[in-house]
């Protein structure tokens, strides 16, 4: 009785765990929208902000030299598509985190938005507990699928990894088995 209790608690919280990703995903999108955390809006004022923030990105000496690159070769070349398409992506990644709708392809892309603001050399405790919990996310993917959309239509079955037959060699008398 004592273990289902604690295996029912550990998936409760995985469960919340991914709920609160979804939800400072979702957060993060909206800010940007709306400004409200004493910031401009990337909509108000289309390129600004995130203008300044690559720039100060090629002058941090934490910042990669192969992502300096890309800031300034792709990114500052791109700012009014990026401007709009983050934080549009940052909520519907946090929606379909927090209903748990293609939950494992939302974390990678949230892995992946992350991967890009650390490599901006923006690593605070706030960043590193959202990488650690898109890590955890993955680990633990059977058990953040629970309560999910996924589960309902049956989505998740699209993410298990099947057995395939292997070969390897057999030493004794140098054959292959199957």
């Amino acid at each position: 009785m004592k273990k289902s209790i604690n295996n029912i608690t550990f998936k409760s919280l995985v469960v919340l765990m991914r709920t609160l990703f979804g939800i400072g995903w979702l957060l993060a999108g909206l800010t940007k929208i709306t400004g409200k955390t004493g910031e401009i809006s990337w909509y108000d004022q289309p390129t600004v902000f995130l203008t300044e923030y690559l720039k100060k990105a090629l002058e941090k000496p934490n910042v990669p030299e192969f992502y300096k690159n890309f800031i300034d070769g792709v990114a500052l070349d791109h700012l009014t598509f990026l401007n709009y398409t983050i934080p549009i992506t940052q909520i519907i990644m946090g929606i379909f985190l927090i209903i748990g709708f293609m939950t494992i392809p939302a974390i990678f892309i949230c892995l992946f938005m992350q991967i890009n603001f650390i490599l901006s050399g923006n690593m605070n405790l706030l960043s590193l507990t959202l990488y650690t919990s898109a890590f955890i996310l993955l680990f633990f993917r059977k058990d953040a699928l629970i309560l999910s959309l996924d589960r309902y239509f049956k989505i998740e079955n699209l993410y298990k990894v099947k057995k395939s037959n292997y070969v390897r060699w057999n030493e004794k008398d140098e054959t292959l088995l199957q």
